[in-house]
């Protein structure tokens, strides 16, 4: 599953980084002694990544299509007192906010307040006569592009838009100077941050319809700010705030009362603190005592702005797993998840994987879907073909193999997010595991 390891953030999280045996496919839980026992090569691996220092605290969720298991090592700060790490532990989940946000599109998508292939200028009218740059290392220079930015488009990556982290030339100072960087990173640098960035979604989708695109809408696969922006589409269809409907349709819902946009002074005790790396120094970025997530975003961030516990991420997965439901609440139709979870890429469009210092590789045959990349093929001994998840660039990692029946989410808070093999440690022992 090496390409879970995706990346996410921002430039500047690059430049810190530089400086069971589980549940069963039944419903019934196991016995806690049976769960524990089953998760010997999980257990020794967080175990293992505490006892030689590559992270002060690590949570590992994993189950089939019941009840999961959770195993944890160390605690979620390097400070003397720092609570324990465990599935109720709080992390910046950064990029794995993605599927989250393409989740919530699909279900617009259901009720037929969205269509894949609708132009998103039905929404956000700026995006109706977009440029494409012709020289994107050089200039500003552009041409009218050839089609519309779509629904589709924004779901997977193929909209033409930039990112920060992979931008160059021109376009990227742009981006900078009009505050296209919809991420948090600390409580130093937010204050600088936010002088430029938009105050709401809807001024920073209207700001991103000002600029060039990179390439014609639906003819490349690139990172991008496209579920940023699918979040002002989201919360224009369903007519209520974004981060309302998310609330409202898909938190409450599934009971996922420990994910946050602003983590309360409340909870702050099992918050764990952000690290860097910097050679063989593991330097605390964001405590979180003090962190940025305290106060209120600038606007919920559909790209990488959500704190959850590895409890409640995994029932996020668990309902897709589980096609649609959890716990008797049905919050997708069965074909919906499916499609969601499919290959969404435009015809003739690849995606090859991801490289780069906050997580991203290469992989097997993969395609996009919404918000998350999806096997084409089955790895032997790993995940099958139709997985899908993404991963955050504090480290995060989360997928759904509906193939194996298995769904895992990786919790640990460090930049940069592949200075150790943790996502293919993972995958290796949860897939071991669960073949007890």
């Amino acid at each position: 599953m090496r390409a879970m390891r995706q990346f996410g953030l921002t430039g500047l999280a690059l430049a810190l980084a530089a400086s069971a045996a589980c549940a069963q496919t039944a419903t019934q839980t196991p016995p806690v002694e049976s769960r524990v026992a089953a998760s010997q090569e999980t257990q020794a691996l967080v175990d293992r990544y505490v006892a030689e220092d590559r992270t002060n605290g690590i949570v590992i969720g994993y189950g089939g299509t019941g009840a999961p298991v959770f195993v944890s090592a160390g605690r979620i700060a390097a400070e003397e007192g720092a609570a324990a790490a465990d599935a109720d532990s709080l992390w910046r989940v950064y990029s794995m906010t993605k599927p989250i946000t393409g989740i919530a599109a699909m279900m617009l998508v259901e009720e037929g307040k969205l269509e894949l292939d609708q132009p998103i200028s039905d929404f956000i009218p700026g995006f109706a006569e977009m440029k494409v740059l012709t020289d994107p290392e050089n200039s500003l220079e552009s041409r009218p592009a050839a089609r519309p930015i779509t629904v589709r488009h924004l779901l997977t990556h193929t909209a033409g838009l930039g990112y920060t982290i992979v931008t160059k030339g021109p376009l990227l100072d742009e981006y900078n100077r009009l505050g296209i960087n919809p991420a948090a990173l600390n409580a130093a640098l937010e204050p600088q941050m936010r002088t430029i960035r938009p105050d709401s979604l809807e001024e920073f989708a209207n700001r991103v319809a000002t600029l060039p695109l990179i390439a014609d809408p639906g003819t490349s696969w690139s990172y991008s700010i496209s579920l940023d922006v699918l979040a002002r589409v989201i919360e224009v269809a369903a007519g209520m705030p974004f981060e309302r409907f998310v609330q409202t349709r898909l938190f409450d819902p599934l009971d996922m009362d420990s994910t946050y946009w602003t983590v309360p002074q409340s909870e702050v005790g099992r918050f764990a603190t952000n690290y860097a790396w910097a050679g063989d120094n593991r330097l605390p970025v964001d405590p979180a005592g003090s962190s940025v997530w305290l106060t209120p975003p600038s606007f919920p961030y559909g790209g990488a702005g959500l704190v959850m516990s590895a409890r409640n991420y995994d029932r996020f997965l668990h309902m897709l797993l589980n096609e649609g439901v959890l716990d008797g609440t049905r919050v997708l139709k069965p074909e919906t998840v499916r499609l969601a979870m499919s290959n969404l890429l435009p015809e003739g469009v690849a995606f090859g994987g991801v490289a780069g210092n906050t997580g991203g590789t290469t992989g097997p045959r993969m395609g996009y879907g919404a918000g998350g990349s999806v096997y084409l093929d089955s790895v032997p001994g790993g995940a099958g073909a139709g997985t899908y998840g993404w991963g955050g660039a504090a480290g995060t990692a989360a997928w759904v193999d509906p193939t194996n029946k298995v769904r895992g989410v990786v919790m640990v808070n460090y930049f940069p997010a592949d200075k150790w093999p943790l996502r293919d440690d993972a995958v290796r022992a949860i897939y071991t595991d669960m073949a007890q």
